[in-house]
């Protein structure tokens, strides 16, 4: 397989976004032209909702995306700023689509693709077994909402995976309604489990099936983690209790975002 390439903002990444590039990779090694602030300013004429910096440290987390490169000032959207080859594919979305992609595709004898909304609007069934612990690593769960994805979730992840392999309980819909009010969630769980699944911090994502703030004790019971990992505004003497009980390792970490990147929080992006 060669390459598949994707030219794009990648401000504020939904479903479709990356149901997109999933099904890329599976074509071929992903290669993502990522515009910087100037170009999307340029080519939108409004500027993006998320920084170049911090878009980049999400696509660069995506388990789908091989590569990333920058493409600065004022780009041409309908070509690729790349030599090819006969084996790569340039993938867009159908409102993306245009002659002058395809004009350029076939300029260059390479193939063009074009999905539509129905492929890129349905979360895939995913595996219910949970994945083999045999890495020799210690297992780390953390539980959640994990609502409106943001680069907070995604370095929380991050910095969670450093001290094993991470499984992620993501909340059911009904406890996640019935702990924050009428308007929550905002996404389904399914679609909740497919966006955490997709960052490569995450060994696997389930979606939990008990209530109230311990709803994933029957999977803590299935996982048998070594740890359970909160920050501080998920960290609640329940929790730590059933820790005590169950001799589980209770770590509270500080809910810093990366260096250089703005601090996030779903609440605050409601609408943004």
């Amino acid at each position: 397989m060669g390459r598949v390439f994707l030219s794009d903002s990648f401000d504020d990444i939904q479903l479709r976004q990356m149901r997109l590039l999933e099904k890329a990779a599976k074509l071929g090694s992903v290669v993502v032209f990522l515009w910087s602030d100037e170009a999307v300013e340029h080519l939108t004429g409004k500027g993006a909702k998320f920084p170049l910096e911090e878009r980049e440290y999400t696509v660069s987390s995506i388990r789908y995306v091989d590569e990333v490169q920058i493409l600065h000032g004022r780009i041409n959207p309908d070509e690729l700023p790349i030599n090819t080859v006969k084996e790569d594919i340039w993938i867009v979305m159908q409102e993306q689509d245009c002659p002058a992609k395809m004009a350029f595709c076939k300029s260059q004898g390479i193939s063009y693709q074009v999905l539509s909304s129905q492929q890129l609007t349905t979360v895939p069934a995913m595996e219910k077994d949970l994945a083999p612990g045999s890495s020799g690593r210690k297992k780390v769960i953390v539980t959640g909402c994990f609502d409106w994805f943001h680069s907070g979730h995604i370095r929380f992840f991050e910095e969670v995976s450093e001290l094993g392999d991470l499984y992620v309980v993501v909340g059911n819909d009904a406890n996640v309604g019935a702990l924050k009010g009428q308007g929550h969630p905002m996404f389904p769980q399914q679609q909740r489990r497919y966006m955490v699944q997709a960052i490569r911090f995450v060994t696997q994502a389930l979606v939990s099936s008990g209530s109230g703030w311990l709803d994933a004790e029957p999977e803590i019971a299935r996982i048998q983690p070594d740890i359970y990992a909160v920050n501080e505004d998920g960290d609640k003497p329940i929790k730590q209790q059933f820790c005590r009980e169950h001799g589980i390792e209770y770590v509270v970490l500080k809910r810093l975002p990366r260096p250089g990147l703005p601090r996030r929080e779903s609440t605050h992006l409601r609408g943004f």
